[in-house]
């Protein structure tokens, strides 16, 4: 069994939590049971609601909807980002 694909991300703004801040996610590529009720273009496309849907799927720790609600939009763009490079064939990536 391979290892799985991750990605580290240091968040410009941490998140606040009580018991301490989040100030770094690491998001695991998502398995297409993960996907369910999303739409990959959507993803690829980093739709708010699609990133917002899978991220508490795949993240460590997990996000809770309060901190979706008030990540830093940079974050969520960071994440959407490897978010939609996970979705990538290895071909299309540089």
């Amino acid at each position: 069994m391979s290892k799985p694909v991750t990605a580290t991300i240091e968040l410009e703004t941490p998140v606040k939590r009580e018991g301490g801040n989040i100030e770094k996610l690491t998001l695991r590529k998502p398995m297409s049971g993960e996907l369910r009720g999303l739409s990959l273009a959507d993803l690829i496309n980093m739709e708010v609601d699609s990133i917002t849907k899978v991220l508490p799927r795949i993240s460590n720790p997990t996000l809770t909807d309060q901190d979706l609600r008030e990540m830093d939009p940079a974050d969520l763009s960071a994440c959407g980002s490897e978010i939609a490079g996970f979705l990538l064939p290895k071909r299309l990536k540089g």
